[in-house]
């Protein structure tokens, strides 16, 4: 081989289909046609790839991040459309490159306005929101603070601009919580003597919750295609999957009753059978912890996972296919196999399984 030929590695690879990103951009728009789009891009870009998805999602009106450092990448990446940071600044030698920068911030706590005050560096303003807890009990400013805060921001003059109010939804994941209700009225009472915008909706307020819509809503898991919502699946919300894990089987053994199978002989084979192993483990990011019976898919069709995960391999009882052969293609989750089905298997979210593929698996890129 060539000294310029470059090995393909593991079977294990992630798909990126940035067309189902831009569809599920599409679907928030028409959730919320009279709101502009925050789209949150934290944690990578919900581990999709910040810029990648960024670039993509050029039709947003702004992004959402959590911190700095991913602001400045986005910057450094050409990225010239509002940034908010979600969760403010955290120090204050922060604000120089926030105001440089052109970033927004989300102001939740006293420390944070104390540092707006002392800071007087550069003429260059501030653009600030006020985070208002409403039932989150995370991160946000009691309402009853909201008007002494405001006064304090405006009494900074031109250091700061002050766009609006924000809040976050605890439970509104759940159409049947009323916590929402109560939330959207606390938030409603807190700003109703004021101007300026308001950010409320997550995606699931986005999809679920319309009276929450106002003049911006924050999309983040709908855009990569899962559903917010308990029990359902993007499909059913009209998303499409951005992310697909693939891999391929690496051996089929032929193997008799009795036969354990994998770390501790936790799964042993109730009659003669094939078994197959996937190149896929929690190396790569799949859940160790997901049980015996969570799907996979195998040249299209279900088949059960069996035993325990490893490091790089899991093992897939191959009864129901006969002829699969090593080679053939394995979906762990996205095309096919909604994620919300592993993520029920594992006891965790969607937002878990995607931001924990890690970086030896490589990454292509569908257009």
């Amino acid at each position: 081989m060539s000294s310029g030929s470059v090995l393909p590695g593991r079977a294990a690879r992630v798909v990126i289909d940035l067309g189902a990103l831009r569809h599920n951009l599409g679907v928030a728009r028409r959730a919320a046609p009279h709101s502009r789009i925050m789209a949150a891009v934290k944690a990578n870009g919900y581990g999709h790839g910040l810029v990648r998805v960024a670039r993509a999602l050029n039709d947003a009106d702004a992004f959402g991040v959590a911190a700095i450092n991913e602001a400045l990448e986005l910057r450094e990446a050409g990225i010239t459309k509002p940034v908010v940071l979600l969760e403010g600044f955290f120090h204050a030698d922060e604000l120089e490159p926030i105001a440089h920068h052109g970033l927004e911030v989300a102001l939740h706590h006293l420390p944070q306005l104390e540092a707006l005050e002392r800071f007087n560096s550069i003429p260059l303003p501030v653009t600030v929101w006020i985070k208002i807890d409403t039932g989150m009990h995370r991160l946000g400013f009691p309402p009853e603070q909201v008007a002494g805060v405001r006064e304090r921001l405006l009494a900074l003059g031109e250091r700061i601009r002050l766009r609006g109010f924000m809040t976050h939804f605890a439970n509104a994941d759940d159409r049947n919580d009323p916590t929402t209700l109560r939330q959207l009225e606390q938030f409603a009472l807190a700003t109703a003597s004021y101007s300026g915008e308001r950010a409320i909706a997550n995606s699931a307020g986005l999809l679920g919750w319309p009276q929450s819509h106002a003049d911006w809503v924050r999309p983040g898991i709908m855009l990569y295609g899962a559903s917010p919502f308990i029990g359902r699946t993007g499909a059913q919300e009209g998303l499409r999957p951005v992310m697909t894990l693939h891999s391929e089987l690496i051996a089929v053994n032929a193997l008799n009753t009795g036969d354990a199978v994998g770390y501790g002989g936790s799964w042993t084979c109730p009659e003669p059978m094939k078994v197959g192993v996937v190149a896929i483990g929690y190396g790569d990011g799949y859940p160790r912890h997901v049980p015996t019976g969570t799907p996979v898919l195998v040249n299209g069709e279900r088949v059960p996972l069996i035993g325990r995960v490893s490091m790089d391999m899991i093992t897939v009882d191959l009864r129901s296919q006969p002829n699969a052969r090593v080679g053939d293609p394995v979906v762990l989750w996205g095309d096919g196999l909604p994620v919300e089905e592993i993520t029920e298997s594992a006891g965790t979210i969607s937002y878990d399984l995607l931001c924990r593929i890690t970086r030896r698996v490589p990454v292509i890129v569908k257009e």
